[in-house]
């Protein structure tokens, strides 16, 4: 699907400073009702666009166009949204909070789309994270949430990948090598140890392992956005806390304990990145949700749509969520 932009003439940033002349890359699928109330949102992923979430958006799929309007919203950083690459400030571009990603997606929502509620927020991975500052900075607008194989807060042992993947793109001076570099350390973080040992790759096409990490891993980074993008991205990515938010003095724990939607976690069983245990203490931060681990070897590409039991898994968790009459919809929100 084409994608649409809206421009925001100045948005003020969590750390100070205003991003002039913003953009948000964006898809809409579906249509939205006469209330605005039936809309679904999905912020996009490290390196992805409007066209990630594809695999679980259409008529009679989980996020069912039929009965939703489902709005892909695209990170700064992406190489569409406001980046880098086609912002005027180039190599200057401010660091993006997730709140900063939140606060222009709900101008986009707001203003322009004219959405009054959100009946789901979801995301994988970085969309995992600003679904859990969606759920914190808009209590009111946000009646489900389900992040999945994210967290609410970017871990210590997270922050060590992360400086992996900058040291990575930044060498040989950020040309493709770099890229390729990158991919190869995310190639390492991204799937479990049974997953290499299983040979998975071949269910994707691939007889062996080289010709996934350069065909795959090294392709993604490759063909996506520019380095320096990346690594704007990278840095979102890193400043990720829900106790950023004002209000909550730097405690993701009360960030958490604020939250109003009815949530349904999605960790991967065996990933790296976002580790269940994380999860389950989110769980019982937040006072209505559930947890339910994505079973299987993938990692964290559990929830990136690869494998079709993963997808099955999901997809089925989403259906589930959305079927729920939540305790605000049936008394009408306050």
């Amino acid at each position: 699907m084409d994608h649409r932009i809206f421009e925001i003439a100045e948005l003020p940033l969590l750390g100070g400073g205003i991003l002039d002349h913003a953009r948000i890359g964006y898809a809409v699928h579906g249509k939205l009702d006469a209330d605005g109330a039936n809309a679904v949102l999905c912020p996009s992923f490290f390196g992805g666009d409007h066209t990630g979430y594809d695999w679980l958006i259409g008529d009679g799929l989980p996020l069912d166009t039929e009965r939703y309007c489902v709005i892909v919203a695209g990170l700064f950083g992406n190489g569409v949204s406001s980046s880098p690459s086609n912002h005027p400030s180039g190599a200057d571009f401010p660091l993006i909070t997730p709140q900063d990603n939140v606060a222009a997606q709900y101008r986009l929502l707001t203003e322009h789309l004219g959405v009054r509620e959100l009946a789901l927020v979801t995301g994988w991975s970085m969309g995992a994270a600003h679904t859990y500052q969606w759920a914190v900075s808009h209590p009111r607008t946000v009646r489900r949430i389900a992040p999945v194989c994210g967290s609410a807060v970017t871990s210590e042992h997270n922050r060590v990948f992360l400086s992996g993947l900058a040291a990575a793109l930044t060498a040989d001076g950020g040309a493709e090598r770099g890229k390729r570099a990158a991919g190869r350390v995310f190639a390492g973080w991204g799937a479990s140890h049974p997953f290499w040992a299983r040979q998975a790759y071949q269910d994707l096409g691939f007889d062996l392992r080289e010709g996934y990490l350069a065909g795959f891993w090294e392709q993604f980074f490759v063909g996506g956005p520019a380095t320096e993008d990346l690594l704007t991205m990278v840095r979102t990515w890193e400043h990720s806390d829900v106790g950023a938010t004002p209000g909550f003095g730097g405690s993701a724990e009360a960030a958490l304990a604020s939250v109003t939607a009815e949530a349904v976690l999605l960790p991967g069983a065996l990933d790296q990145c976002f580790p269940v245990a994380d999860e389950e203490r989110a769980a019982s931060l937040l006072p209505r949700a559930a947890l339910e681990v994505i079973p299987g070897v993938w990692g964290h590409l559990a929830g990136a749509g690869a494998d079709a039991a993963d997808r099955d898994f999901v997809g089925g968790a989403l259906r589930r969520l959305l079927a729920r009459r939540t305790a605000d919809a049936a008394v009408g929100r306050a």
